[in-house]
């Protein structure tokens, strides 16, 4: 029996699908197009013409190379001015021989390793990008059939394609039979095309059904699907507020740090006796090392560092549950995402046609054994099986004989002992009918259409079983309608309410037809339970880009949208300050995933969209995406937390720098004491705030509220420890004086990480005491004493400790409550929990 048909009646009328491809969807079947099926067209190109267009370029072969090198993501991230920076302060410190103070090296090391992996990996998943996946393809040349390689096909090759086959090249259909053409995943049209004589099939396409005889019109480049992956291939970097922010910092720092550095290490040596008796005593050491901790202080190095491992953390978790992060940054986007765009087939609906409703028309005994025999088909296609599935609890009629399925007559028959039936079209089956049965029949398929559903009806035909090659008899008696709907994702309705609750607004973008697109949009609550939606028919959008981004804005369904109004949708709502994500499955939806904030990309989707979106969700399920918002929501909460402890760091090593220029002093600390008090005060304690779960909203202004607290606290920093180093160093000399600078830093900076861990629980107030604990046994422990050139307190020097550290506890707890709210234009502490 041969495969069922999907010509039924939808909203769009009778050109309804043909189902998906049998097998081998991309490769060719043994024989490709059978000499009984085959249509004739000419003897195609001779030898000499194929010649002649190799020879002048008119080929199928295009470019497969990303427009980012290995040379150039190597450059990016070896060569910056930070890593030149602080290259050159290792390089310093090595050449005074004091390698204990150039420890801080290791750092530039781990985050080009970080940044060169990444984009090297997107690098390669750019490569493998390709739409066209079919092996080769068929054509006649010189009257002959034969194989040949895709970048083989020239312009004007007579291609010949049947079910089962990937079209190679844009092509103009010479000679057809029966032929339909699956093109969902370049234009988002669920239900395969009926293609006739002089119409167009596209690269990257599918043929469903039937076969045909073409001519190639456009090759390489030009192509379809080869214009949307050129697009696609593009390198482009996801934009985010974090790495954007961090970006600013450093500019700025970077503009002071070179005439900072330069005076400061002026300083060093001037105080040391000058150039020519620091070179001829040896003294230049102290001064450049002095004059390298200045600059090192000043640098976040370790704010990009923990940026690229929380990313990379946070790739890690998703992993696990099946999401793959293609461009690390990605996981924060969506915890800034307010308008989502969702594609219909493959997102809210998992692209397969289902048996929603099966309507008795009238008492036909054996109507259903033989619907059930219809779709008992092993080689069925996409309506069969729908039917198959629906119909599990009814035993198939013993079949005595059948009229296969043809597209040009769209229905097909099958006698069992209960009589004769016919599956098929209804406007087909019951043609130029006026009477009521076949009016009833009508009506209700009109009902079911309008939901964008599709219909087939089953109808008794009292005599004898039709022919293939007469009329349908006139006396068809409609005994059941099948209503066939795509099946809609269990998880979609949940998922949408959840975003819904978030305050972000859902649009629904396809390729289908409007109402059907609508209908899908009501099942799925997209405005709430019960609420109906409209569809917006895409061909009546607007092309001037303000007009557009209104009737966006007004609008959330809208269906016969092209792939390049999928982008202008994006750019519109972008252009209105959204920030906007975007799934999809298909080559249709690749340019908008590209182009939008964050492209989420489904597991069984096409190559090119799964190659630039920044998220493919693996397993394909919908109701992964919440778990992705929560991970943003970690990463942009919790490194809100940890920004605050570099940039202090950042501000008091700015002042420190300054005034020990203006006051010719040596530098409060070596580098060593630096390492050690960014390591107990901002790089343990921000990895694990990095950690933990956060689920607060995203709000804006990132940098605005870390700088309102850093700035402050870091003048805090400066001022209590240049009052303690200045006060000290006459009495007890420089190294005394460090060693209480250091553990004055340390202990005011605790305050900092305390706050930022805010509220406390048992393993923060623990992580807290066990940093405390460690900066005593880095001055109690002798051969660490000795590593870190810190001295043991005496009593005076204890007190001055104490008394500063308490004076900066109480400074910055002020800093937090009254000036830093003020600052980032809030009434209370920001709270970051």
């Amino acid at each position: 029996m041969s495969s069922l048909a999907d010509d039924a009646s939808s909203a769009t009328g009778p050109d309804g699908p043909a189902g998906a491809a049998s097998s081998g969807r991309g490769t060719r079947p043994a024989s490709g197009v059978t000499a009984a099926t085959q249509p004739v067209a000419g003897p195609g190109l001779s030898a000499g013409e194929v010649a002649a267009r190799v020879e002048a370029g008119q080929t199928n072969r295009t470019s497969r190379a990303t427009s980012r090198s290995l040379a150039a993501i190597l450059r990016s991230n070896v060569f910056t001015l930070f890593n030149l920076i602080l290259a050159v302060a290792v390089t310093l410190v090595l050449l005074t021989g004091r390698w204990p103070d150039a420890v801080f090296g290791f750092v530039v090391v781990v985050n080009a390793a970080i940044g060169i992996v990444t984009e090297y990996r997107a690098k390669r998943t750019l490569d493998r990008l390709s739409i066209l996946t079919a092996p080769s393809a068929r054509v006649r040349r010189d009257g002959v059939e034969q194989d040949v390689a895709l970048d083989d096909v020239v312009l004007d090759d007579v291609l010949l394609v049947g079910t089962g086959d990937q079209v190679p090249a844009d092509a103009q259909v010479l000679d057809v039979t029966g032929l339909e053409v699956d093109e969902s995943m370049l234009t988002g049209e669920s239900r395969p095309v009926h293609k006739a004589v002089g119409d167009e099939v596209l690269s990257g396409s599918a043929v469903v059904a039937g076969a045909a005889v073409c001519r190639v019109v456009r090759v390489g480049e030009e192509g379809y699907a080869q214009r949307i992956t050129s697009e696609a291939k593009k390198f482009s970097v996801v934009r985010s507020e974090l790495r954007e922010g961090v970006n600013k910092i450093l500019r700025v720092v970077s503009i002071g740090i070179v005439p900072v550095s330069l005076l400061l290490f002026w300083s060093q040596l001037y105080y040391t006796g000058g150039v020519r008796e620091s070179i001829a005593d040896g003294t230049w050491r102290d001064g450049v090392v002095a004059a390298v901790a200045g600059v090192v202080g000043m640098i976040p190095e370790g704010l990009v560092l923990l940026t690229s491992l929380n990313f990379a953390i946070a790739a890690t978790l998703l992993a696990r549950q099946q999401v793959l992060v293609q461009e690390l940054p990605a996981v924060e986007i969506l915890a800034r995402v307010d308008v989502l765009c969702l594609d219909k087939t493959g997102t809210l609906t998992d692209g397969h046609v289902a048996l929603t409703a099966l309507r008795p028309l009238a008492a036909v005994e054996g109507a259903r054994a033989a619907l059930a025999a219809l779709a008992a088909d092993p080689d069925g296609n996409a309506t069969s099986t729908a039917l198959a599935e629906g119909l599990t609890d009814t035993e198939p009629a013993a079949v005595r004989d059948t009229v296969p399925f043809s597209s040009a007559r769209k229905w097909s028959a099958v006698r069992t002992d209960a009589g004769a039936f016919v599956l098929g079209a209804p406007e087909i089956l019951l043609a130029g009918r006026t009477d009521a049965p076949a009016a009833a029949a009508l009506a209700e398929v009109r009902e079911s259409a309008g939901t964008g559903a599709r219909v087939v009806l089953l109808a008794h035909a009292p005599g004898a079983l039709p022919t293939a090659e007469a009329p349908l008899p006139a006396d068809l008696a409609p005994a059941l309608l099948a209503v066939l709907g795509e099946r809609i994702r269990p998880d979609a309705a949940q998922t949408l309410e959840y975003f819904r609750r978030q305050g972000t607004r859902a649009k629904v973008i396809s390729g289908d037809n409007p109402d059907t697109v609508a209908a899908i949009a009501t099942k799925v609550a997209l405005h709430g339970p019960g609420v109906p939606v409209e569809g917006f028919d895409a061909r009546d959008l607007p092309t001037d880009p303000g007009r557009l981004a209104e009737v966006v804005d007004a609008h959330d369904v809208y269906g016969r949208v092209t792939p390049e109004q999928k982008r202008a949708i994006v750019h519109a709502l972008q252009s209105r300050g959204h920030v906007v994500g975007m799934t999809g499955d298909g080559v249709n939806d690749a340019l908008a995933l590209k182009d939008a904030d964050l492209g989420i990309a489904m597991g069984n989707g096409a190559p090119a969209t799964k190659a630039v979106a920044r998220v493919v969700l693996v397993d394909g399920r919908f109701a992964t995406l919440p778990g992705v918002l929560g991970q943003g929501r970690r990463v942009m909460a919790n490194m809100e937390r940890v920004a605050s402890l570099f940039l202090a760091k950042t501000m008091y090593a700015a002042i420190l720098a300054v005034a020990v220029v203006l006051l010719v002093w040596p530098y409060p600390f070596l580098p060593r004491h630096m390492t050690l008090a960014g390591t107990l005060t901002i790089g343990v304690p921000a990895f694990f705030l990095a950690l933990p779960p956060n689920d607060r909203r995203y709000l804006a202004g990132f940098l605005r509220r870390v700088l309102s607290f850093a700035i402050p606290a870091g003048v805090v920093i400066g001022a209590v420890i240049l009052a303690v180093y200045g006060y000290l160093r006459p009495l007890v000399g420089t190294d005394d004086a460090r060693s209480a600078a250091t553990l004055v830093l340390i202990g005011v900076s605790l305050w900092i990480v305390g706050i930022q861990a805010r509220p406390l629980n048992g393993w923060k107030v623990l992580l807290i005491v066990a940093l405390a604990a460690c900066a005593v046994l880095a001055v109690a422990v002798p051969w660490v004493r000795d590593f870190f050139a810190l001295q043991v307190p005496t009593a005076q020097e204890s007190a001055v400790i104490a008394v500063a550290v308490v004076v900066g506890w109480v400074a910055i707890e002020g800093v937090y409550r009254v000036l830093s709210p003020r600052l980032a234009g809030t009434s209370t502490p920001q709270s970051i929990s």
